[in-house]
């Protein structure tokens, strides 16, 4: 005969057993849900593309793990087309003055980018503040720190941009790529567009050929825009036909796909009937106008000297519309 204390030991022993058993099993579910799930964000990840390479303008690559949050921009002059398709900029660089462009400011302010530094004054505990996900960089250009890259990149993924030479739709669809907004860059590319025709269709362009002209005066250069350059590129778009300037005139040791650095004498051979006058509005184009030594330079002759804007010479979307906006406004059929 069994004691009934002896009984009763082996029934709770048995009952620890098994409770132990049903533990071990839940425990073992529980990690096969969560391996579960990880394996269900990683793969959704990869189906969007994630991680991804980055390939950079000075011929690096560079590892993005994820889609960004939090955008840190160096480059002034590239925060603009950021803005464009409202990706996700926390902070960015500002001009030489301490301020962000003035066709986009507003839009920034909206949308609580912080202002990092004034170009040339680096900060790069303000970037760390920032906590980001995401650096961008200029190659060239005042606001560039293709220089620290190294250092950046010990914050964050670090990307490097070219924005010289090409129009503000060419980077958005880099910039798209690095942060995985590939469809919101399409869509703002193809609602300018249609921007664009609907303007052309409103307007009367001049008889002959145009060129856009940055007005130094003597002593100094005279930058004229070339056909590649961004601001030729819409004003084509928009129905005029360009002046491609001699790139024999061109002072500086590398020639540019985007102006040639001309002398003052050099504004004399111009032949265009209609000048664009950069970073200028109308008023500012005066000078060009009442130079003497330009005085038979057939845009002048023909009183076809305007303003291209005063937000003209860096071409994002912002500064693009105005660009239009004004040219409907002085060519209004």
């Amino acid at each position: 005969m069994v004691h009934a204390r002896s009984l009763r030991s082996r029934m709770v022993g048995a009952v620890a057993v098994i409770a132990a058993s049903m533990l071990a099993l839940s425990a073992c579910s529980g990690s096969s849900d969560d391996n579960d799930s990880n394996d269900s964000d990683s793969s959704s990840a990869a189906a969007q593309g994630w991680p991804r390479s980055f390939e950079n303008a000075d011929g690096t690559t560079t590892e993005i793990p994820e889609k960004p949050e939090k955008v840190v921009s160096t480059s002034v002059s590239v925060t603009g087309t950021l803005l464009a398709f409202d990706a996700p900029v926390v902070a960015s660089g500002s001009a030489g003055n301490g301020k962000f462009f003035a066709q986009w400011s507003d839009v920034a302010q909206k949308r609580g980018v912080s202002n990092l530094w004034a170009a040339g004054a680096v900060d790069l505990e303000a970037i760390y503040a920032e906590d980001p996900d995401l650096i961008v960089v200029s190659t060239s250009g005042a606001d560039s720190l293709a220089d620290q890259v190294t250092e950046l990149q010990q914050i964050a993924p670090t990307i490097v941009v070219d924005y010289g030479g090409q129009t503000w739709q060419e980077l958005a669809e880099k910039l798209g790529v690095a942060t995985g907004m590939e469809d919101e860059v399409k869509q703002t590319v193809a609602d300018f567009d249609k921007y664009v025709d609907a303007a052309a269709a409103k307007i009367k362009v001049p008889e002959g050929s145009a060129n856009i002209v940055s007005f130094n005066g003597p002593g100094d250069s005279n930058p004229i825009a070339r056909k590649g350059s961004a601001q030729a590129q819409l004003l084509t778009s928009l129905g005029f036909t360009i002046e491609d300037p001699d790139v024999k005139w061109h002072t500086q040791a590398e020639e540019r796909e985007d102006f040639v650095w001309a002398a003052y004498e050099n504004l004399t051979e111009l032949t265009a009937e209609t000048t664009f006058i950069l970073s200028k509005d109308d008023e500012g184009a005066q000078a060009f106008t009442n130079d003497p030594v330009l005085a038979n330079v057939p845009s002048v002759k023909a009183g076809q000297v305007y303003g291209l804007g005063k937000n003209s010479f860096r071409v994002d979307k912002y500064s693009a519309t105005e660009i239009v906006d004004s040219v409907v406004a002085t060519f209004a059929k």
